[in-house]
């Protein structure tokens, strides 16, 4: 008796927590969105396949089926037996299968109350900015438990050197001269404890820096916000317009009405100095009598930006931005 026990859990226990062979994870290459929730995740990737297709359609038309190949003519089915055409049918459509890909597919984000849509023939930037666009405009709430809607350009390892390398030349669409804006940086880190917000910071505006001189970080209302997000050893990054505008990006908050709220302007303008010397380090050997002070103060000034998800999974709280003055209440 105690034998068969053990053959069963030999047999079933073992496998209950290891992942489906091809199951599909967020990886280096992917672009999509990044979507937020308060619990419930298949609720979340509900609406948000329901909103996304709403608005892919009416961008870019409806998505097309994967095209089969017709089926065997009558004459090679009386040269063929029934299960030769079978197989034949069947090889077929495996094989289109395969060279479509769908617009949208959900992948494991590595994080809890995270969901991660990966997207195929689609700007996300575009489409993402274009859906916070008509609720900002109509107020209207078509979503209950997604949170934040962030789209996902570019991806790479999330360690110092690949993050350099990658992000050097990512960044030169907007801010290689003669490009030129004012900008904020955003950083979240989820499931990862090797990469430092005051670091990360200092480093991207560093590069910012490099690409144009007269790139300017402002806290209060940024042309571009840089968002970088990590989760686990993937580095998400994305530049964003309107991200003060459309409440970061925030579904909910961005559906509600408008109410007076105090910015701090001077508060903001104050924090932005520290940031900015960061990035003024690599403009020249001018600036190498303030390195003693610049990056510190452009560590310190930074501030919590994120939507406060405290089940995501990580071990620490890295939710912090180079961001505006004000720490916004977002609905969780």
């Amino acid at each position: 008796m105690s034998e068969t026990r053990k053959r069963s859990r030999k047999r079933f226990g073992g496998h209950a927590h290891k992942k489906q062979k091809g199951s599909r994870e967020l990886e280096v290459g992917a672009q999509g969105v990044l979507i937020t929730c308060n619990m419930n995740e298949r609720k979340c990737t509900s609406e948000a396949f329901s909103l996304l297709n709403e608005y892919a359609d009416a961008l870019y038309g409806r998505e097309q089926p994967a095209d089969t190949q017709d089926s065997l003519s009558e004459e090679e089915e009386d040269d063929e037996d029934a299960e030769a055409a079978l197989k034949k049918e069947v090889s077929q459509i495996q094989m289109s299968m395969k060279t479509h890909q769908q617009r949208f597919t959900a992948v494991d984000s590595g994080a809890n109350n995270v969901v991660f849509i990966r997207t195929h023939g689609v700007d996300p930037e575009q489409l993402v900015h274009h859906i916070l666009s008509d609720l900002h405009q109509t107020k209207k709430r078509k979503s209950r438990v997604i949170l934040r809607m962030l789209p996902v350009s570019g991806t790479c390892r999330a360690f110092p050197e690949d993050m350099e390398k990658f992000l050097s030349v990512f960044l030169e669409r907007w801010f290689r001269a003669p490009q030129r804006a004012t900008y904020q940086i955003c950083f979240k880190a989820r499931n990862s404890s090797h990469n430092k917000r005051e670091e990360v910071i200092k480093a991207v505006a560093g590069l910012v820096g490099k690409l144009n001189p007269l790139n300017k970080v402002d806290l209060t209302n940024p042309e571009l916000s840089i968002i970088i997000e990590i989760i686990k050893t993937v580095c998400c990054v994305s530049v964003l317009k309107d991200y003060t505008l459309f409440r970061k990006y925030n579904l909910q908050e961005v559906a509600k009405e408008p109410t007076n709220q105090s910015t701090g302007p001077q508060e903001a303008a104050n924090q932005s100095t520290g940031l900015q010397e960061a990035a003024n380090q690599s403009t020249g050997p001018q600036e190498a009598t303030n390195q003693s002070t610049g990056p510190q103060e452009a560590a310190n000034q930074t501030q919590e930006h994120g939507d406060g998800e405290k089940a995501d999974g990580s071990a620490e709280s890295h939710d912090v931005s180079a961001g505006n003055g004000t720490k916004e209440a977002e609905l969780e």
